[in-house]
C-alpha cells in the first residue's frame, strides 16, 4: 500500500504509538518485567538520580543532590527508581529524620514520588508506592506520611492520587499545604505539622528564600533569582538548610524551596528567572 506524502507521517506516528502502548500493556500484564534499582552508597556515583538525569562530571546540581543523599543514607533514606532513562522514582525516610517540620514519630515520610513523561499512567506510581509500603512495614513503621496541597501544585504530590490510594488528610498549614497519611493499623496517632510551620509567615521584610539540596534544581535557580533581585536593588536573603534539625524548625512545610516576601509566603515552586521577573512585574516591584 502506498500513502501520499501528507498521510505517511501520520500513519508512522500511529504505528509507533500502537507499538508503545502494546509494550506498556505487556509490562502491566507481567509479560515484561522492569527492574527497580535501589540507589545506595555502592552505586550512587554510577546511577542517575532521575530528577537530574545528567551524570556529567562536575555538574553542580547533580553533585549537590548526591552529596545530600550520601548523608541521608545513614539516617535510613531509601531511593528507588525504575531501571529506565526517565523520571520514575520514590524517595522516603523515617519521619524522625525527615527534612520537614512535622510530628510523625513512627511513620515513614515520602520525600518524593515522581513518575513523568511516557511512563505516566502505566502503573509505576502504584509499583513504587507498594515498594515503600513493604519497606515501611518491614521496618515496623506505623504508616506513611507525605506532604501535599489543596490541589495539584508543582513539586508537591497529587492529592487526587493520594486519596485514591487511601491516604487521609491529617493536618493543614497556610496557605495551601496539607499533610496526608496512610496508617497501617487503627488507633494510631495522626501526624501533625509543628505549630510554627502553620502560619505561612515570617518576621523579616524583603525576599527570603529558604531551600535545601534535597532537590538538585533548588540551589541553581535560587542563586539565579538572588542575582536578579540584587541587580534591581532589592533586599534578598538566601538561607540553605544544612541539617535535619534546621529543616524541622522551618517556617514552612516545604523545606526544599519556600519563598517569602515581606513576611508572607509566596510559593514553593522553584522559580526560573523568567517566572521570578514576571512575579516582580505583577507586584510592581
Amino acid at each position: 500500500m502506498t500513502y501520499c506524502c501528507h498521510v505517511k507521517p501520520y500513519i508512522l506516528k500511529l504505528q509507533f504509538i500502537n507499538r508503545l502502548q502494546a509494550y506498556f500493556n505487556k509490562i502491566r500484564e507481567g509479560e515484561i518485567r522492569l527492574n527497580i534499582i535501589r540507589v545506595n552508597m555502592d552505586n550512587l556515583e554510577q546511577e542517575h538520580i532521575c530528577c537530574a538525569i545528567s551524570n556529567t562530571k562536575g555538574d553542580p546540581a547533580v553533585a549537590a543532590k548526591k552529596a545530600w543523599l550520601k548523608d541521608r543514607f545513614a539516617e535510613g533514606l531509601v531511593f528507588k527508581k525504575l531501571d529506565v532513562r526517565g523520571k520514575v522514582f520514590i524517595e522516603y525516610i523515617p519521619a524522625e529524620n525527615a527534612w520537614c517540620p512535622i510530628d510523625a514519630d513512627g511513620y515513614m515520610f515520602i520525600n518524593c514520588l515522581w513518575v513523568s513523561g511516557q511512563y505516566k499512567g502505566q502503573g509505576y506510581s502504584n509499583l513504587l508506592l507498594k515498594e515503600c509500603i513493604e519497606d515501611a512495614k518491614a521496618m515496623k513503621r506505623v504508616g506513611l506520611v507525605i506532604l501535599s496541597s489543596d490541589k495539584k501544585r508543582p513539586y508537591l504530590s497529587d492529592p487526587k492520587y493520594l486519596k485514591y490510594k487511601g491516604f487521609i488528610v491529617s493536618d493543614k498549614a497556610n496557605p495551601y499545604f496539607e499533610l496526608y497519611y496512610l496508617p497501617f493499623d487503627e488507633n494510631i496517632k495522626e501526624p501533625k505539622f509543628k505549630d510554627y510551620a502553620r502560619a505561612g509567615k515570617i518576621h523579616k521584610k524583603g525576599f527570603v528564600l529558604y531551600y535545601s539540596n534535597q532537590c538538585p534544581h533548588a540551589e541553581k535557580y535560587a542563586i539565579i533569582i538572588e542575582k536578579i533581585a540584587r541587580e534591581r536593588g532589592l533586599d534578598f536573603t538566601l538561607i540553605r538548610y544544612e541539617s535535619k534539625e534546621e529543616a524541622q524548625n522551618a517556617p514552612s512545610p516545604f523545606t526544599t524551596y519556600s519563598l517569602f516576601y515581606d513576611g508572607e509566603f509566596v510559593t514553593n515552586e522553584i522559580l526560573s528567572d523568567k517566572k521570578f521577573i514576571k512575579f516582580l512585574e505583577e507586584k510592581g516591584i
